[in-house]
């Protein structure tokens, strides 16, 4: 008998998967565990094994389509085996609607002829509650699929627009002859979604500080072969987590988020480590309870998030409950950046490029002049929500995440 091919459940909330791309095509053979197709959650990518050994027999989800979990994606059997062909998946452009979806989108006035497509229960039970009219809401999903953060902006752009200006219009731009549309791809379109949305809600300052990372450099030349003992491989970015611990410990208002309510502050410290993709983007996951963590056990969780992270290997519980971000731009040459707060958290730590540089060592008091010296310094861009965060406030963590670097023995 065939083996069906099921959309798994790959973390807490994921209620569907769009289906990114088939590994393998009907007629190839596939091992047990071997990737057979990629998916996307709202968070990340990743890869669905083969749940048995066999021939791809039929495959009944198509690439761009959301699929349910639990739904049927596709069978593997012996060559020539039947599959039962009344078996379909819960997967289609223009599923079936529930009826929580159709009083949504029927329980008001139809102004537009715009074809909604699919509509989550999530949205559909959030137009239902707020009586919006989701031919207005602009989607920005998949093919125009409206998303949760769709209706949620659209619900508290339609509550601040009697107050607020009105927002410049998207300017249209053109094609002429010889140009070339790269279509987007989903995590392309989420980047660009949130980073938009957190744009317009923060507003975001910087502030810059130089740390001299001679102390940790010797550290790590010291002890690179020692960890790598154990499996580990010593990367700075392990000293840039402690160092940020350190200051989230000692500053744990940089730790929280904004309400309406007032500011909520974040018992666990849980720092995102924005990883580069390539071309295809970047993605951001998260060391849990990373004040609980030995600079071995840091470097360790370091290498293993990377390592899942650029092979597809990410679950979405990974990504999840950032409270503070970091991302090493430093990595392609770049000295200074600012970044983008990852919402709702109040702020976002760049490190540039470490360079060798002549400094000025100031004196100590009266045994020693002051000199010059060459010492391998790296820039300190911190971006943070006004909101929460001044100008001294930001510069005292900041401050502490540099004396942490700098003082480290």
């Amino acid at each position: 008998m065939a083996t069906k091919v099921l959309v798994p459940l790959l973390g807490e909330g994921v209620e569907e998967v769009t289906i990114i791309k088939w590994l393998k095509k009907e007629g190839d053979s596939v091992n047990e565990l071997e990737p057979l197709l990629e998916v996307n959650t709202d968070k990340v990518d990743t890869e669905i094994p083969a749940p048995a050994s066999g021939t791809v027999l039929k495959i009944l989800a198509e690439e761009g389509v959301p699929a349910k979990v639990g739904a049927i994606l596709a069978f593997i059997g012996k060559p020539g085996e039947s599959v039962d062909s009344e078996q379909s998946p819960v997967v289609s452009d223009k599923p079936t609607t529930t009826k929580t979806e159709t009083a949504a989108v029927q329980d008001q006035p139809q102004t537009g002829n715009k074809d909604l497509g699919f509509i989550s229960p999530v949205v559909a039970k959030i137009a239902a509650e707020h009586r919006v009219n989701l031919q207005q809401v602009p989607g920005t999903g998949l093919n125009g699929r409206i998303t949760k953060n769709d209706i949620m902006n659209f619900v508290e752009s339609e509550k601040s627009s009697a107050s607020q200006p009105a927002q410049a219009v998207t300017p249209v731009v053109t094609s002429i002859v010889g140009d070339q549309l790269i279509k987007h791809t989903v995590i392309r379109k989420q980047i660009a979604e949130h980073m938009v949305m957190s744009k317009h809600t923060s507003p975001h300052v910087l502030t810059v500080m130089e740390a001299d990372m001679g102390r940790v450099a010797k550290h790590r030349s010291a002890n690179k072969e020692i960890f790598a003992r154990d499996g580990v491989n010593l990367t700075f970015t392990a000293y840039f987590m402690m160092a940020i611990v350190a200051g989230l410990k000692a500053y744990p208002t940089v730790n929280s988020s904004w309400t309406e309510e007032g500011v909520l502050i974040h018992k666990a410290i849980n720092i995102g480590m924005a990883t580069s993709l390539g071309e295809e983007g970047l993605i951001v996951p998260v060391i849990k309870e990373a004040d609980n963590l030995s600079l071995l056990a840091m470097a360790r969780v370091v290498n293993d998030l990377a390592n899942r992270a650029r092979s597809k290997k990410l679950q979405p519980d990974d990504v999840k409950g950032g409270t503070f971000t970091l991302t090493n731009h430093g990595i392609s040459g770049s000295l200074f950046a600012f970044p983008v707060i990852n919402q709702p958290q109040c702020g976002i730590l760049g490190v540039g490029a470490m360079q060798k540089r002549v400094v000025v060592i100031p004196a100590d008091g009266g045994t020693r002049d002051d000199a010059i010296a060459i010492r391998p310094m790296v820039y300190l861009s911190f971006v943070f929500d006004h909101r929460i965060l001044d100008g001294a406030s930001a510069d005292a963590f900041l401050m502490k995440v540099k004396e942490t670097l700098e003082n480290w023995a």
